[in-house]
This record gives structure tokens, sequence and C-alpha cells, in this order.
């Protein structure tokens, strides 16, 4: 039985179809962009992160390369190249007897995945002086590099950045010295050229007279002390041997004696005096007991 002839049999009409089915279908669709969308930038953003990654360790490996270099200039012996021929004397400096190594191993370029990389020569491909990537892909560091790096900033290409031995690094050629007689530098100043004969000398300085050396000063003269007059006596000069003491206790009584001899004769001069004046008040006194 067909679904028209049942609907006659029931007499029922048949159920209207809703626009919900329609709205849910165009949700779906717009989820799913979402989420493909969402998916490529995270696919995108992850890869960027790989990429910058991969340069950070391009500048190590880079950095490593050139310690190597330098490595193997600063053992360089006298009168030998300081650059290798290739990078393989890097990993075993034949110019040693013993095992000598510079770098550990031939690093993977992590831009290409190969361990190959491009090499900068001297000349002729003679002497590696660096390495750099074989990549020409853009990179995304273009600035804010390290100090040893500066030289890469700003660069469009990959294999624009170039790891050598820094030239304020690089070691002069070491030459052996020189043996004695072999031609030398030329002074910086050479020696002035005698005057020809003839020429008129200019005259010499005098000699600048030497001072007469100092004479000592002589001891002044030590003149006597003056002799007294003749009529004066000279005192008595104490003997050598007295002592002073003495000396002042004889003088005391030396003065002692003669002050009471000075004062006896006042004393008896006094008395005669007064005698005197009595003898001459008698004198005058007996004319009148005369009279």
């Amino acid at each position: 039985m067909t679904a028209t002839a049942n609907r006659i049999a029931t007499g029922k009409a048949p159920p209207r179809r809703t626009r919900a089915g329609g709205f849910t279908y165009l949700g779906l669709i717009i989820l799913v962009t979402v989420i493909g969308l969402v998916g490529a930038a995270s696919l995108k953003v992850g890869s960027l992160m790989q990429r910058a990654a991969a340069e950070e360790e391009l500048l190590d490996i880079g950095a490593a390369f050139s310690d190597a270099l330098r490595s193997y200039a600063a053992a360089t012996p006298q009168g030998q190249p300081q650059q290798p021929p290739s990078l393989q004397e890097l990993l075993k400096d034949p110019r040693f007897p013993n095992p000598r190594r510079h770098l550990r191993k031939i690093f993977v370029d992590p831009i290409t995945g190969k361990a190959e990389w491009g090499i900068m020569y001297i000349s002729d491909k003679q002497g590696v002086l660096g390495v750099y990537s074989l990549s020409d892909a853009p990179p995304l560091k273009i600035g804010n590099f390290d100090a040893r790096f500066l030289n890469m900033e700003n660069k469009s290409k990959l294999s624009d950045w170039k790891f050598t031995l820094s030239s304020q690094t690089l070691l002069p050629p070491q030459e052996p010295p020189a043996a004695p007689g072999q031609n030398q530098a030329p002074p910086l100043f050479p020696p002035a050229a005698p005057p020809p004969e003839g020429a008129m000398k200019p005259p010499e300085e005098p000699a600048a007279a030497t001072p007469p050396p100092a004479e000592a000063p002589e001891p002044d003269a030590v003149t006597p002390p003056p002799e007294p007059p003749a009529g004066e006596a000279k005192p008595e000069e104490p003997p050598a041997g007295d002592d002073p003491a003495g000396r002042s206790t004889q003088d005391q009584n030396q003065n002692q004696d003669q002050n009471q001899d000075k004062e006896k004769a006042e004393a008896e001069e006094e008395e005669r005096r007064r005698d005197e004046r009595q003898r001459d008040e008698g004198r005058r006194n007996e004319p009148r007991r005369e009279r």
C-alpha cells in the first residue's frame, strides 16, 4: 500500500516539514569551518615556531663552526697556514701526531635537514674561511642578534648568514724568526748624514764654568781678656782644686769679719768724736769760771 492510499484510507493529512533541520545543517557547516580555520592557524603558528627554533639552532651550529676555525688558527705552528683545507681537518687535525679535535662532528643543517654546507674559501678553494646554509628561504629573524652575529641583520636569505672567523680574532700569519745578517726593517728615524767637508761647523758652546767649592768658614779668633792696669792688683784666683761650696763659706766668713771690723771702727770713731766734743765744751766753760 502506498503512502497516498494510506492517507486516503485513514483520512489524515501528512505532517508538515519544519525549518529546524535547515538551521542545524547550517550551524554544523559553520562549526566545521571554524574548526578548520583554527586548525590551520594552529598549524601555521606551529610551523613558524618550529622555523624559529630551527633558525636558533642554525645560529648555535654556526657559532660552533666559528669557534672551531678560531681554535684551528690559534693552534697553527709557525710557517703554516691558519685556515684548514676542508672541514674534515677540524675533526682531526693532521698537523699534530696525537689526535686533536677542533669540532665534534659535521652538524646537520636544521633548515635543509642535510649535512651539507656552503663553504667560503680564501682563494681557489684553498683555506676554509667560513660556512653558510644552502637554504634560500627568507629568515624570520632579521634583528636583535647577539654581538657576534651583528653582520646578519636585515638579510633576505638564510644563505646570507655567513659564519666566519671574525677579522678581530684572526691571528696574523706566523713567520719564522729572521736569521742574523738578513735584511731587517729600516729604522723609523734614519741617522742624520754627516756634514760635507769644508762646511762651517757651528760654534761650540762654552762649557758652563763650575763654581769653586765653598770654603769652610774659619773659626772666630778667641780674643784674650784685657789685662788690668799696672797699678791695679790682679784679683787672686782661687786654686784649681778648691771646692765651690768651701769657697762660698770662706767668703761669707770673710764678709762677716769685715762687717764686724767696720762696725768696731765706726764705734771707735764715734767714741773718739764724743770725747772731742766733751773736751771742747770743757775748754769753753773754763774762762767763764775764772771770771
